[in-house]
């Protein structure tokens, strides 16, 4: 039992999670509200962030298991030790951290859903982006050579100290970004504005991309392309990053290099042998047959090897394919009384049971979660009102 969810909720997992189930959480949310695709969502972005940086270390979950957010605090993490939400979207996302976004331009990172037959046969995809490039009319001036000024709101700063009143004699500081130059801390006469670019430098381009799907790739894996990510003046383009997203498959799991599946036979087959087809993700027909005299049980598990997933830089070997057999049995009254003494001559003897005339006999009926639910519903309720029905009574007088 953990003494708090929160940060499992946040995430939308249970708590017994495990890490990748908490990492492919992370992927999805931090890619639905990075403060560039929802600007209003800055905050919930740091909660993400937080949340996954305390799951996403041993350490620190058991510590946030045991004693909650308190037990964090207690051990140095109160709410401003957390790393940056943005550091640790690099670093999941393959970025280079706050001292390369000072040098580079921002790394624009795209989700792209891939079904498992891509994944197994390889493929190329192309994806259309829309991204800032720098102004062709201005080359990234904004205006005219020597239009730009340092912001006098700010000082070119880019940031704005205001002064809040929060209280009778007391006073609050806030730093915010500067509303007149949008934190850049230099702006250009109206005038003096380039047509093209309205004075912000860069202008959106639609961009498309060719994305090669290798065999063997796997859900959340990156693949990056360099240099074709948001571009600004003075400062090296940044990096598109590609996060695949495994599709469900109607036949087929993955797990690592594995494929599993399930595969319905009926009894017949189960006692007296079977002969199957599986069509393969590449469109090959396996036939598979059991040995003569093998009985399947329900939820036998048996393997083809080589007919997995391939695996990934190394496409000529594939892990094992894993069939989990059920097995369906026939409906009551199946078969005639006459038959069925047939048939039980047939199957291994029953088990004999002697019975004395102390014993009792009972009936079996089909069993209803519903009934058992609705009986202890009741009994609460009559305990409720009536108080308990054993136990020690007070005397009254």
């Amino acid at each position: 039992m953990v003494k708090e969810t929160g940060y499992y909720d946040i995430l939308g997992v249970k708590p017994s999670a495990n890490s990748d189930e908490i990492k492919r959480a992370y992927r999805k949310l931090a890619l639905k509200y990075h403060p560039d695709k929802n600007p209003s969502e800055g905050e919930r972005f740091k909660l993400i962030s937080q949340a996954y940086e305390v799951l996403s270390d041993s350490k620190k979950r058991d510590l946030y298991d045991q004693g909650g957010e308190q037990a964090l605090k207690e051990g140095g993490l109160s709410g401003g030790s957390f790393s940056s939400p943005m550091d640790i979207f690099d670093m999941f996302f393959g970025g280079g951290g706050r001292m390369n976004r000072e040098r580079r331009g921002k790394n624009v990172v795209h989700q792209l859903s891939v079904n498992l037959e891509d994944f197994y046969n390889g493929a190329t995809r192309k994806l259309a982006l829309q991204k800032n490039v720098i102004c062709d009319k201005c080359k990234g001036y904004g205006g005219k050579k020597g239009a730009v000024e340092k912001c006098p709101a700010c000082k070119g700063r880019g940031m704005q100290v205001l002064v809040q009143q929060i209280g009778p004699g007391m006073v609050q500081q806030i730093q915010t970004v500067c509303s007149d130059c949008k934190g850049q801390g230099e702006r250009i006469n109206p005038k003096d504005r380039c047509t093209t670019c309205n004075g912000n430098k860069v202008v959106r381009e639609k961009k498309i991309l060719e994305i090669h799907i290798d065999k063997g790739m796997k859900d959340g894996q990156k693949i990056v392309i360099h240099g074709e990510g948001d571009q600004e003046p003075d400062l090296e383009p940044g990096d598109v990053i590609i996060v695949l997203d495994q599709k469900d498959h109607p036949m087929f799991q993955r797990r690592g290099h594995d494929l599993i599946m399930k595969m319905k036979i009926q009894l017949s087959e189960a006692l007296c042998g079977f002969k199957r087809t599986i069509e393969t993700l590449d469109d090959r027909v396996l036939v598979i047959t059991s040995r003569q005299g093998e009985v399947v049980k329900h939820g036998d598990l048996k393997s083809i090897y080589n007919e997995g997933m391939p695996i990934y830089k190394n496409p000529l070997e594939k892990g094992s394919l894993i069939i989990q057999f059920l097995v369906a049995f026939p409906e009551h009254n199946w078969i005639s009384k006459e038959r069925l003494s047939l048939l039980e001559a047939l199957l291994p003897p029953r088990e004999e049971v002697m019975v004395t005339d102390d014993m009792d006999q009972v009936d079996l009926v089909e069993f209803d979660p519903r009934e058992r639910s609705y009986r202890s519903h009741t009994e609460a309720y009559e305990e409720d009102e009536e108080g308990p029905r054993t136990g020690v009574q007070c005397q009254t007088s």
